[in-house]
Formats: structure tokens, sequence, C-alpha cells
């Protein structure tokens, strides 16, 4: 099992989840690669000979009797090996040992003291994008890496505590989205998601909101009741807002390790950008993925629609249009292009399918978007 906790496990828990059980999520572990099973040859680790296989042996060593005087160790272009150490006595037993010392500012122990430090910060409060850090010996500081273009709440407080060590720390801008090999942990709209209750729906968009707070919305009869949201065995969240009857939307938070994306799944023709929202148009096509039916396109045909789903469960303010959708598609996302138009809520269905199944024109609602963001007071996130 990856850094997230199994549903079976720890669904009960999940309003207490904090960072401290998630900090490994992104990673698959030494212990994941250890259990995969790959098909084909298999791959044997390399074993050193020669002069190669002298030189770890001696980085050990080395390590061992410097102890917390060694920063660390590592082989420069030439092959030869270089310990990072801060004194000169240090300096001198690494060269009498055969290797190369390399002076740097700061000892082991602050070096470390600042990484436990950020650990800790980790656990109390999320390091939002922020994708590692690490005791570098090349530097001689503490590497805090960082992806391109990160300006979240979360991820600035985080640096912001980083930079507070001045020169002990250096920060780095990577690139690309670091994934887990080990399960799925994306999210794109119109993926399954499962309530604690026992019942599924599908996932609408993610967004954010003006503090940097990560949640997905979906339908509000999905949310109704509060429960608790997890994917494929793991915890997604707990519900933050919920609202129906009258509107048909909620919000639902996203614990770290998840990777959000601003696309919806086109079910076999790849995934769909968000580029923003649009206004719901009478004659414009739409399409719409969900769990149940998928990928599904059809037309908008009417705005500003009350629906009556019994039981006094009446819906303000839908669109309608003529996509299938049926049971679990709930929540699920609607678009337009690139451009987000709603959030599905509800189909007239015969034998709970759609009713383009009996040769009649679909009978399909959704919620508006913009209505949506607007009640759970967050944004979109977009993709590229």
């Amino acid at each position: 099992m990856s850094g997230r906790y199994r549903v079976g496990a720890a669904l009960a828990g999940a309003a207490v989840l904090t960072a401290a059980g998630l900090v490994a999520a992104n990673w698959a572990t030494a212990d994941d690669a250890k259990r995969q099973v790959v098909d084909g040859p298999r791959v044997e680790p390399t074993k050193l000979v020669g002069p190669a296989a002298k030189s770890s042996v001696t980085a050990d060593a080395l390590e061992t009797q410097l102890g917390s005087r060694a920063i660390g160790s590592y082989y420069d272009r030439t092959g030869a090996l270089v310990v990072a150490v801060s004194d000169a006595a240090s300096a001198e037993l690494v060269r009498a040992a055969g290797a190369v010392p390399k002076l740097v500012r700061f000892t082991a122990s602050e070096l470390n003291s600042v990484q436990a430090e950020l650990n800790r910060l980790a656990v109390k409060s999320r390091p939002g994008k922020v994708r590692s850090w690490y005791v570098d010996p090349i530097s001689g500081t503490v590497v805090v890496s960082v992806p391109k273009g990160a300006r979240d709440v979360l991820t600035e407080r985080f640096l912001e505590r980083a930079k507070r060590h001045g020169e002990q720390v250096t920060v780095r801008t990577v690139y690309g989205h670091v994934t887990p090999t080990a399960d799925d942990f994306s999210l794109r709209g119109g993926l399954q998601v499962d309530k604690n209750t026992g019942y599924v729906c599908s996932l609408g968009f993610n967004a954010r909101s003006s503090k940097g707070t990560r949640v997905f919305l979906t339908a509000g009869h999905c949310t109704n009741g509060k429960p608790s949201f997890s994917r494929n065995g793991y915890i997604l969240g707990n519900t933050v807002t919920s609202s129906f009857p009258d509107n048909d939307f909620g919000s639902v938070d996203v614990i770290e390790g998840w990777d959000q994306q601003g696309y919806v799944e086109g079910w076999g023709s790849g995934s769909v950008a968000v580029y923003g929202t649009a206004s719901p148009t009478v004659g414009s096509e739409l399409c719409k993925s969900g769990k149940s039916t998928g990928w599904t396109c059809g037309r908008i045909v009417a705005n500003n629609v009350t629906v009556n789903y019994g039981n006094n469960r009446i819906v303000r303010g839908l669109f309608q249009h003529t996509a299938c959708v049926e049971s679990g598609d709930s929540g699920g996302a609607n678009m337009t292009g690139h451009y987000a138009q709603g959030i599905t809520s509800g189909a007239a269905l015969i034998d709970g399918k759609c009713l383009d199944k009996s040769n009649r024109p679909n009978e399909s609602y959704s919620q508006p978007i913009e209505e949506a963001l607007r009640g759970t007071q967050t944004s979109l996130v977009l993709g590229s």
C-alpha cells in the first residue's frame, strides 16, 4: 500500500487526517518497487566490480568514520569520490583516505536540523506543490524543489518559511508533474468517486478556493448529508459545501497526494483541457463525462429550468440538454468545446436507461457551473 490510507482501514478517520500520513503519497517507495511484477526479462541490480566497487566501500567507510562531520558524498564528472565536510580536520581525513574533500559552509547538524524543521512544517501545515527537500552534499545546502509557476498560498507559505534559513537553503525550479507509479492518483472531471454511504457519483471539476484549498465540484445531491469520498479505495476527502435541493452543487476537499488536473476524462478519446467557463446557450453543442455512460454529446435545449425530482425535491435554474445521462453520472462534467458548462444533475430514464435507447430524445439536466463556483467560492483548475 502506498502513502495513502486505504478506505477500508481509515475512512472513518478521514476528518482528522493530516499531511503526516500523506507525505509519501506522491512517490513509489522502495518497498513498492520490490513488490512490483514486471512482464518480460527480469532486471537485476548492477554489481560493481574493480575501482568502482572500491570507491563505494570507501564512501561508506569514510562516512561511518566521520559521522556527523560528513554532509554526504558523491562522484564528480571524472569519477572521483568527493566527500563534503565543514572543517579542515575532517578534510584531511578524507584526503588521507584517497578521496577528494569539499569544504562547505554549513555543518551536517545545521543542515539536518533545517530538513527536520521542514519535515515538521509539512506535517503541521501542508507544503502545497513543493516537490521535495533534502540535504545536498554538492551545494552544501538543503535543496528545496518547486514546480515552475507554483504560486498557490500553501506553496508560497512553505517556501517563505524555508527561505528564513537564508543561505542554508537553495530553492530550485523543477518541471513536469510527479505521479505515483503504483496506482493512478490523477483526478479529472467525469471519473468515478465513491461515497462512504455505498453510492457512487462522478467528479465534475477540480477547483481551488481563494486561500488555495483544493476541492472538487460535484452534484449537491451527491454531497447531501456531507459524506466522505474516496476513489480506487483511497480517501479523497470530506464534503465542504452542499446545496440541494433548490440548487444541485457541492464541493469536497482533496487531501494532499492527489493530482488535481484541469482536464475532463474523454473515455477513450483523450482528456479534454478545461480553458474556462461558458454560459449555457440554447442550441449549443454539449458533451458530458460520467462514470456510467462515459463521453456522450447532444445540444442544449432550455435554460433556467425548474425540475421536480419528487419527494419535495425541487431544483431551480438548471439547463436541459440531450446528451445521454444515467445513474452514476451525477456530478460529472459538462463541456462545450474546452469550456465548462455545468455539472450533471439528473435525467428522465426508462428502465434506468437514457431515452434515446427507447428511440426518444434524451431529457437531461445540469447545474450551471458559474453558480456552483459562486456558491462554493472557488475557481476552476485549468488545463493547458
